[in-house]
């Protein structure tokens, strides 16, 4: 079934007109939980990458730039919340269109779970660690999830709202350790060795991109807010690029920055011995003790701008399913007055307190095991959703000569599809590093996948 199939009411119609460009961007920025990504994830980079970290950050936004040439000219012509479902439903087939929704459900789902307990996490130690107050992490992750469900349920421009200003504050507390740094020359001189292509080549070169092209999951998630938008057509391309763009340099030039605060060599060393700490590390030594103080604040908010900005979109699919008949289609209904997926938004804070109970009461540590496994998962299924959106998007184009230019319909997607479908068979030749799991558990973690597509697929064949 395809976006065509189904017949639209005011009750099965997402409000439109509800967010902006800006908005956008906001929710895909927010999405990628940058001070989450470079706090946390950016260290391990560095330990694989080394002083070349920071171009890694470049490549893999260079070929999101790429593949969202032919992602947005297929959001002109197919706006639809459905997203990856819709292009691949009608790029490729309806059976491999059901499949991708229903994967897009579990990958979204996985990352919005899999945050709320970091949260939590992130907010006790916080908590500990300033007031000097012991809070279980479950208390801090419900309080999370009362706040993610209640915006997720209200209109989409209080939650793009709440999300700007999470945002400016993640961006502005890195600049405040980025500049000082820059401006003073760093710990040893400025050196541009870290974006010389020879950088790239190495061991551990591999793992380097499976961090590097985590840290931008989300940012197609413009296209699912396409029947919210102001003038999508132009809304959802330039929101779209302007994330990526951001993001690209941003990244490269944070972890460029920190590289400097302590002088390539001994940032090496720092990132082995104390990842967790070494952007807090260089903020106590560059700027002072508030700044540091501010930043572990602002890792919850990070956090929990993820976990709301996966929430919305996590929340549309399920929508978008259930108006397609490909879940129950009381999921599919939009809230009177305000066109928003208030039952898809309820079922998914009902789903998520759920899954975290459950994983707990079976003694999974919230942030080794929860979080990081529930992530891998949405990793693998989000890029490789998009290695077969490239795809798509070049059959759709085929069978309509002259609607787009070459470039768009055929080049940037070819060229995206297959560095993206190289992601993601470097990410399971590393999918360790994401888990830390052994053989078993991995397996087992990734199987939810293709049993996902395969159910979609045969729904989708007996309607």
């Amino acid at each position: 079934m395809t976006p065509s199939d189904v017949d639209q009411t005011p009750t099965t119609r997402l409000r439109r007109g509800s967010i902006g460009m800006w908005d956008l961007v906001f929710f895909v920025v927010a999405a990628a939980a940058p001070l989450s990504v470079m706090s946390g994830v950016a260290p391990l980079a560095i330990q694989f990458g080394g002083i070349g970290a920071p171009a890694g950050y470049l490549v893999a936004g260079l070929v999101f730039v790429i593949f969202a040439v032919g992602f947005t000219a297929m959001s002109r012509q197919v706006p639809d919340a459905g997203a990856f479902y819709a292009y691949i439903g009608v790029g490729l087939n309806r059976r491999m269109g059901a499949g991708a929704a229903v994967v897009a459900v579990v990958s979204y789902n996985a990352i919005a779970i899999g945050f709320l307990p970091a949260v939590g996490v992130f907010a006790q130690a916080t908590l500990a660690d300033m007031l000097h107050v012991d809070v279980a992490w479950y208390w801090c992750a419900a309080v999370a999830l009362v706040v993610v469900g209640f915006l997720g349920y209200n209109r989409i421009s209080l939650s793009a709202k709440v999300l700007g200003v999470f945002l400016v504050l993640e961006v502005l507390v890195l600049l405040v350790l980025a500049v000082p740094v820059i401006v003073q020359g760093g710990a040893e001189g400025l050196s541009a060795l870290s974006f010389e292509p020879s950088q790239l080549v190495g061991p551990g070169t591999g793992a380097l991109f499976v961090l590097s092209f985590g840290a931008f999951l989300g940012f197609e998630s413009t296209a699912i807010y396409s029947e919210e938008a102001r003038d999508p057509v132009r809304t959802v391309r330039r929101a779209t690029f302007a994330a990526v763009g951001f993001m690209a340099v941003f990244y490269a030039l944070i972890v460029w920055s920190v590289l400097m605060a302590f002088g390539p060599e001994r940032a090496l060393a720092e990132a082995v011995a104390d990842p967790t700490g070494m952007f807090f590390t260089a903020m106590s030594r560059w700027v002072g003790t508030p700044a540091t103080d501010a930043m572990h604040v602002l890792i919850v908010v990070s956090a929990l701008a993820c976990t709301l900005a996966f929430h919305n979109a996590s929340a549309r699919y399920l929508f978008v399913l259930g108006r397609s008949g490909l879940l129950p289609s009381w999921l599919g209904r939009a809230r009177a007055g305000k066109g928003g997926p208030a039952n898809a938004s309820l079922a998914q804070t009902v789903l998520t307190a759920l899954v975290v109970a459950v994983l707990s009461a079976a003694g999974l540590k919230p942030y080794e095991q929860t979080f990081l496994w529930l992530n891998g998962i949405g990793i693998v299924g989000v890029i490789a959703l998009q290695a077969v959106c490239s795809l798509a998007v070049v059959a759709y184009f085929r069978r309509r000569r002259g609607l787009v230019h070459p470039l768009q319909g055929l080049v940037a997607p070819t060229a995206s599809g297959l560095a993206l479908a190289a992601v993601v068979v470097l990410i399971l030749r590393n999918f360790e590093l994401l888990t830390q799991a052994g053989p078993l558990v991995n397996v087992l973690l990734l199987l939810p996948l293709p049993l996902a597509f395969a159910y979609g697929a045969l729904r989708a064949g007996r309607r």
